[in-house]
């Protein structure tokens, strides 16, 4: 499936935070004592290849036991019937579902991973098809990656689709939604936060960050305090799945990385209501520095991930 190619971008200019309208508590977290779903096909079929050594087959057993987001598109047909298939999967391992919803048009502005579907229309329609897949369970869907950051073409008819998607899906009692932000070294706090404010995250659970990048979890979470001070207190989660060794010389399948911390709800911060694995580790950003196309699983990129974090 597609991954979220994530463009080079100057040094955000640094934002003192304005204060929050309240403090928050552990209990605020909406994800709290929950703990995720979500598959890895390609490292398990990797490690059932011939010719595997032993030594990376469990390296890639392993990754694939380790909860990762589900991401939903044109690739995934019937949405609705996949959607509940995953839905159903997770309950009977009593976890949560995390989804990404990656189908909005003009998706990554035309890179690596273009596509989405052709109108406004047909994107409501799919995004409703989602959440009458999650129905009354609890699921976590991080919307569209890259789509505020980058903000291509007419930005307020983007704007106004990101706002109707987390309306559809919220309407589900137990969906927690994050609206995707790019990640901490793209856009500064202040225009982050605006954009965020306009597609409708006070309507959310929240912002997401780091969605298949690889900036360290410590600088997220700087980030992403700038930004929640500046909408009131709002909270994020931080995909931790590539950022083991921080980021490298560039932002597609750049050498010596490492998988990071595990999925979790405990993260020990305020306002950061989990780790999540959103980017499949071992799918290629796209076809560069050797890599296939993106999305494809590369298993010599997904060994070297999981040996450096060794």
């Amino acid at each position: 499936m597609p991954s979220a190619p994530v463009l080079p971008a100057p040094t955000p200019t640094t934002v003192p935070p304005t204060p929050a309208a309240a403090p928050a508590t552990p209990t605020d977290n909406p994800l709290a004592g929950d703990t995720f779903h979500g598959s890895n096909p390609g490292a398990a079929r990797a490690a059932a290849q011939p010719g595997t050594s032993p030594e990376d087959a469990a390296l890639l057993r392993e990754l694939a036991q380790i909860p990762t987001a589900t991401w939903l598109g044109s690739w995934s047909g019937d949405v609705a019937s996949t959607v509940r298939q995953v839905v159903g999967d997770a309950r009977a391992a009593g976890r949560v579902p995390v989804f990404v919803a990656y189908n909005i048009p003009g998706r990554d502005c035309g890179g690596y991973s273009a596509g989405g579907v052709d109108s406004p229309a047909a994107y409501l329609q799919w995004v409703q098809a989602v959440a009458d897949g999650i129905g009354t369970a609890e699921a976590v869907v991080v919307v569209e990656p890259d789509a505020l950051a980058q903000l291509c073409g007419d930005q307020a008819e983007r704007l106004g689709m990101l706002r109707s998607a987390v309306d559809a899906l919220e309407r589900n009692p137990g969906t927690h939604t994050y609206l995707d932000a790019g990640h901490s070294n793209w856009v500064d706090a202040v225009t982050m936060a605006e954009r965020l404010r306009t597609a409708g995250v006070r309507g959310a659970d929240g912002f997401a960050l780091n969605v298949s990048n690889f900036q360290t979890t410590a600088s997220n979470v700087t980030y992403g305090g700038q930004v929640s001070a500046l909408l009131g207190g709002v909270h994020f989660v931080v995909d931790t799945s590539r950022n083991g060794n921080g980021p490298g010389s560039d932002w597609c399948n750049p050498a010596g990385r490492a998988v990071g911390q595990r999925p979790t709800s405990s993260t020990g911060q305020l306002r950061v209501d989990a780790y999540l694995w959103v980017k499949t580790p071992g799918e290629s950003d796209g076809t560069c520095n050797g890599g296939p196309a993106a999305g494809t699983f590369w298993p010599s990129y997904a060994v070297a991930l999981m040996r450096a974090a060794v």
